[in-house]
């Protein structure tokens, strides 16, 4: 029992990347923190980590320890949780949640409230970030991210269906000039998220063609500019709803406003690209129950809280896989 224990709190420690944060979380103080990762070394004979109050940094025994650790604690939780399965208990044990600010707040975070109080054993934990983050190195059992990863490892479960669409409001529209192609927008004032230094956002969009002898799908990159800006989204749609000029949204973000006349759609002959939402999670050979059943129950009520994409935008069937997980 002691090995296993210090494999969970090695575990701690390599997440939390310093001896400070491990206290805080363990709920120790930074001596008692200290001396055990001392008296695990002792024990093992080696030195796991270089480390400071700030920042610890692994030796390569320690990532040997870490990686071969994570597989064995995985092999335990799931024989316990398996075991469990087969005596009907209830869903239990830490499930920790990875999404983006605005889809995160939006939707993931009232859907897993939900879950929770439909499991109350089950340990809710939804980090919120601007980007994606590694699901193993930070401890997360999923992923909630836009597209198909690119990690091989993977394994990817769509949830919803989503397009990029490009829309202005009303009064933007009345006063400004027509918008018959995607090479128009250079024209137009066009609310651009800024996520870099890039000087030209490029917006993408794509069509279905009748012809014959060109590809079924005809694709345009526009180089678009205008005077506001800004690196969050919410910002960049009240921007447009005050008629500042014509953005580029996702679907689940906007078909609200669309609905209500607040926002038009522009260009309907061409779409932006997919942007589908998908669930990952780290292959294993047994997933945990609690994790399928979340898997299950937002695939089950996103529908619910978005908008099918019109036909003539989703142009293509979402993928069922809450039978079959898609490996990318």
């Amino acid at each position: 029992m002691a090995q296993l224990d210090d494999l969970a709190f090695f575990q701690h420690l390599a997440r939390a990347g310093n001896l400070t944060s491990t206290a805080r979380e363990l709920g120790l103080s930074l001596s008692a923190v200290s001396k055990r990762l001392k008296q695990l070394e002792t024990r093992l004979g080696v030195a796991l980590a270089a480390r400071t109050t700030r920042r610890l940094t692994l030796t390569a025994e320690g990532e040997r320890y870490l990686a071969r650790g994570a597989l064995i604690l995985e092999e335990l939780d799931e024989l316990e949780t398996s075991l469990g399965e087969h005596t009907n208990q209830a869903l239990s044990g830490r499930l920790r949640v990875n999404a983006t600010f605005g889809f995160g707040r939006r939707h993931i975070a009232p859907l897993l409230s939900r879950f929770c109080a439909e499991h109350p054993a089950v340990e809710g934990w939804l980090e919120l970030t601007n980007f994606p983050l590694n699901l193993s190195d930070h401890g997360f059992d999923i992923g909630i991210r836009v597209g198909e990863p690119p990690e091989s490892r993977l394994v990817a479960r769509p949830i919803l269906m989503n397009r990029r669409v490009l829309c202005a409001s009303p009064a933007y529209i009345d006063h400004a000039l027509p918008i018959q192609t995607p090479a128009d927008l250079q024209h137009h004032a066009c609310l651009v998220i800024r996520e870099n230094d890039s000087d030209f956002p490029v917006w993408r969009f794509e069509r279905s063609t009748q012809s014959a002898h060109a590809p079924p799908i005809e694709t345009a990159s526009i180089k678009v500019s205008g005077r506001l800006a800004s690196n969050d989204g919410e910002v960049i749609t009240r921007l447009a709803l005050d008629g500042h000029g014509v953005m580029l949204r996702s679907w689940w973000d906007v078909n609200e406003h669309l609905a209500s006349g607040a926002l038009v759609g522009l260009l309907p002959e061409w779409q932006g690209v997919r942007a589908d939402f998908y669930a990952v999670f780290e292959p294993r050979r047994h997933v945990s129950a609690r994790l399928r059943a979340f898997i299950e129950f937002i695939q089950r009520e996103l529908p619910g809280r978005v908008s099918a994409l019109p036909i003539s935008t989703a142009q293509g069937r979402f993928p069922n896989a809450l039978d079959t997980p898609h490996v990318d």
